[in-house]
């Protein structure tokens, strides 16, 4: 029996040592699969509890926010059920960071403390408040805050291989640049106006690397 005890103990300390090990040779800030599965769930919960207590109180803006903040919730729970690596769960998290910057958005519309800070999704924000963006021959007016000319909230993103920045819109043309491919190469002109007022981080977005936590913009 002492024998058998010994055994089991050598062979779980061995286990222990190799994952002792496997951890340390890991280049510092790496995020285990453990590790980024237990961040992309908190992620999703916050996002999800805040849905759950959150009224647009006929507020167009903050309804529309809400809106895409659902819509994000529902795909970052469709994400976590296929999740079996570290990437696909920084995908999951990536998704339902974009919601609670929807629900951020909304918030603001609605005059209410916009909560916490989130990380930053690495693509900037509009700062000028009469910025304008062209996109395939059509241009949109942009501004930092909601307003009647400018009702739609975009939090930032990759649309058609350029960074475009957070903000309000005069319409939502992503959605339209996102599926049709409107915003190709030389699609996206953005008007000195927006430049101009354009905030950019000086780190990366939020998931690492390039475009991501702890990455270079």
């Amino acid at each position: 029996m002492g024998v058998v005890l010994v055994a089991v103990l050598l062979t779980v300390g061995a286990v222990a040592a190799v994952a002792y090990q496997r951890r340390l040779s890991q280049p510092y800030g790496a995020v285990s699969d453990l590790d980024a599965d237990a961040g992309a769930h908190r992620w999703v919960e916050r996002l999800g509890g805040n849905l759950s207590t959150l009224d647009a109180r006929g507020n167009a803006a903050a309804a529309q926010a809400l809106t895409d903040a659902a819509e994000r919730h529902r795909a970052a729970q469709g994400q976590l059920i296929t999740a079996r690596s570290g990437a696909q769960y920084a995908t999951a998290s990536q998704t339902a960071l974009e919601g609670l910057h929807y629900i951020r958005a909304a918030r603001t519309s609605l005059g209410l403390d916009p909560g916490p800070a989130l990380p930053d999704l690495g693509t900037g924000a509009i700062t000028a408040r009469d910025g304008r963006v062209t996109i395939d021959g059509r241009t949109y007016a942009a501004s930092p805050r909601p307003g009647d000319a400018t009702p739609y909230y975009y939090p930032g993103g990759v649309v058609g291989g350029r960074q475009m920045p957070g903000g309000w819109y005069s319409a939502p043309w992503w959605k339209t640049a996102l599926v049709a491919g409107a915003a190709g190469a030389g699609g996206v002109i953005l008007a000195d106006a927006l430049l101009d007022g354009l905030s950019r981080p000086h780190g990366g977005g939020p998931m690492g690397g390039p475009g991501g936590f702890g990455g270079r913009f």
